[in-house]
């Protein structure tokens, strides 16, 4: 799942302490968001996986902006990147299964 790497990128890096953090501050839920998910075995949310790829890319561009972290830049672009790819592959499957 993509925002276990999109978590652990931003723990490594300090941008988050916790979960509960990621979940507040990164994917717009409450704090037991992705501990919950995972204890149901469900998939997050494509609103959950949208709102962290709006924010890895604003962030991401304006990293890419300067040369001091346009490493990290790309790789929150990339990431991004990911987190579309994983929603589009959800919608696909939502119109293209038959019922």
């Amino acid at each position: 799942m993509v925002l276990n790497e999109v978590y652990g990128l931003l723990k490594s890096i300090g941008a988050v302490r916790t979960e509960s953090e990621f979940s507040r501050d990164w994917l717009g839920r409450s704090e037991c968001y992705l501990r919950s998910i995972r204890f149901s075995g469900l998939e997050p949310s494509i609103h959950s996986i949208a709102v962290c790829a709006s924010k890895l890319q604003h962030y991401g561009e304006r990293m890419c902006a300067s040369t001091e972290h346009e490493q990290l830049g790309k790789r929150f672009l990339g990431l991004a990147q990911q987190c579309h790819a994983q929603i589009n592959t959800t919608a696909e499957h939502t119109w293209m299964v038959p019922q």
